[in-house]
């Protein structure tokens, strides 16, 4: 299989769903495929990411209506981009010059306290189950981006070990990311199988709830599992002068002299589309090149850039998706 480099975490179809209700067409190929190709990205997983006005009602409903968009998307792209649901789905993606999208559940509110929804979302193409977002559901509570005044924090509930349960026996891949430390080291506990924080950075560099703690990623790294390096601005630096490439690099030298350098990935979870000013530490998707050289002028090598860029979570896919 050629060279493949995988996007672990980018919301992409919440902006996707939002144009398409005003009435466009070809968000993806119009507004982000050009990016993602001059990149080189072969596989974006997007989340399905549900925004505080839909829930709790209309999470279900909203969550369906993002993987129609995504399908109508298909449809329109003329062979430019598919769905990948497994292995041979990337491979093909690859060998072909396709963009491949993958689902993820970024909160498993559209699920409410339903576990039969799970084989549903499954048939549709949802291969990654992120638990939580920042907030509380059926399965466990979220953390906050920081300190907040609240009750007693909870970890996973009776629902979501079974949720954990289930998710391993469909050969769907658990998210801890935005999960509290309570619920993470439950996951830890019943798990059996790798686990992916999608778009997390190190707290011992920037301390937010956010970011994981050394105990935590060598427990991911335990599994046989990833961390996605997140380059959003707010869990890189707080300082804006280390908000850049550099400051990006040094969380993935903190987890490869921590663990190994095939721990880590990335998961930019790019959003300055939604903000109206600049926080990303990179750009875009299209700014791989600068990341990749700031990779190489930290010492890494073209076989552990490869690794960071896809191989590393390929690992994981071929492991656990069927």
């Amino acid at each position: 299989m050629n060279k493949i480099i995988i996007d672990g975490h980018f919301d992409l179809l919440v902006d996707v769903y939002e144009k398409r209700r005003k009435g466009r067409k070809n968000v993806i190929l119009e507004d982000h495929y050009f990016k993602f190709k001059e990149g080189g990205f072969n596989i974006i997983v997007s989340s399905l990411f549900i925004e505080e006005k839909y829930i709790p009602e209309m999470a279900l409903k909203n969550a369906l209506d993002q993987i129609s968009s995504l399908y109508n998307e298909i449809e329109e792209s003329k062979g430019k981009i598919m769905l990948c649901k497994n292995m041979k789905d990337i491979e093909y993606a690859i060998e072909n010059n396709k963009l491949g999208i993958m689902l993820s559940f970024e909160g498993l509110e559209p699920i409410g306290n339903d576990i039969y929804l799970l084989k549903t979302f499954y048939e549709l193409g949802v291969r990654f189950a992120g638990l939580v977002w920042s907030r509380r559901n059926y399965i466990a509570d979220g953390c906050y981006f920081s300190e907040k005044e609240e009750g007693i924090k909870g970890g996973l509930t009776a629902f979501g070990v079974e949720v954990i349960k289930e998710i391993e026996k469909l050969h769907m891949i658990i998210d801890v990311s935005h999960l509290n430390d309570e619920g993470f080291w439950d996951v830890i506990k019943f798990s059996n199988t790798p686990i992916l924080a999608s778009h997390s950075n190190v707290r011992n560099i920037f301390y937010s709830m956010r970011n994981l703690t050394d105990e935590q990623i060598k427990a991911i790294a335990k599994t046989g599992g990833v961390i996605g390096i997140n380059a959003s601005g707010t869990f890189v630096s707080n300082n804006p002068k280390e908000n850049n490439a550099d400051g990006l690099v040094k969380h993935i030298d903190y987890i490869s002299n921590l663990v190994g350098v095939e721990y880590v990935g990335i998961g930019f979870d790019f959003c300055d589309m939604f903000r109206d000013f600049h926080k990303d530490s990179l750009n875009g998707h299209h700014e791989l090149n600068i990341f990749i050289e700031t990779l190489e002028k930290h010492g890494y090598n073209e076989k552990e850039i490869n690794m960071i860029l896809g191989e590393n979570f390929l690992r994981v896919y071929n492991k656990v998706l069927k």
